[in-house]
């Protein structure tokens, strides 16, 4: 018998009412923020920052590939991981099959990040995905947008957890990316956006940490699941999508 509250189809119907008319708020709210988001200022880029591609070296401009909207996430694939973060890769699989509705309103979506180029295509064909990825080995541009830190930098910065018990999600996904925790910590998850006009690329705005859930199409959707989530230690239940029948 389930210890959920029993209720008459008229309750249901009351409440849903209720619920629904915070959900509208809700939504308006959301439009709100998304006005402020477009409204924020454009800072123009002085440092021309260069990637590895599959088409050779190219800059953050050429990164465009001729639209005027470019979406970067930075993914949690650093120098000593041996895999891509499970985390970010669980956004890889949303994100994967919109290139072309994001592409018709003049958006390019890419992913970027610190492994040689070789690794990360590597991973990208294991994968399956189509989305575009770069690595930025030889640039500060990780650096520069606060997502990546040098090893020290990790220690001081997650020294009470390094001394301690790291979390149970920390150690899970360190682990699963085949490298130690100061190697996982020295990466973290982004997006961030970014206008071309003429030669001159502007950053526009960026995101992370639970920011980053809209692109987490899976939370949306567990959210108006009957038990929502309903995870313990935050994402410890989930692995690469080729990885769920190995258990």
């Amino acid at each position: 018998m389930t210890a959920h509250r029993i209720g008459t189809r008229e309750e249901w119907t009351a409440a849903r009412e209720a619920l629904l008319a915070r959900e509208k708020e809700h939504t308006r709210l959301g439009d709100e923020l998304a006005r402020a988001r477009r409204e924020l200022p454009w800072v123009p880029l002085e440092k021309e920052y260069r990637f590895q591609t599959e088409s050779g070296e190219q800059t953050l401009a050429e990164l465009f590939d001729g639209r005027s909207q470019l979406l970067v996430y930075h993914f949690m694939f650093g120098p000593k991981y041996a895999a891509g973060c499970t985390t970010c890769s669980s956004i890889a699989d949303s994100v994967n099959g919109l290139l072309p509705h994001l592409h018709a309103r003049d958006v390019t979506m890419l992913f970027v990040s610190r492994a040689p180029l070789e690794k990360l295509l590597a991973y990208k064909r294991r994968m399956g995905w189509s989305v575009p990825w770069v690595s930025s080995a030889e640039s500060d541009f990780n650096f520069d947008f606060g997502v990546s830190r040098s090893e020290k930098a990790t220690r001081a910065a997650f020294a009470p957890m390094l001394e301690g018990e790291p979390h149970p999600t920390v150690s899970y996904n360190a682990g699963a990316s085949g490298t130690d925790i100061v190697g996982y910590l020295s990466e973290g998850p982004g997006i961030s956006a970014f206008a071309r006009d003429g030669d001159c690329v502007y950053h526009c705005y960026s995101s992370s940490a639970r920011g980053l859930e809209f692109v987490m199409g899976y939370y949306l959707i567990l959210d108006r699941a009957p038990k929502g989530r309903d995870e313990g230690a935050f994402q410890t239940w989930l692995r690469r999508h080729d990885e769920y029948d190995s258990e």
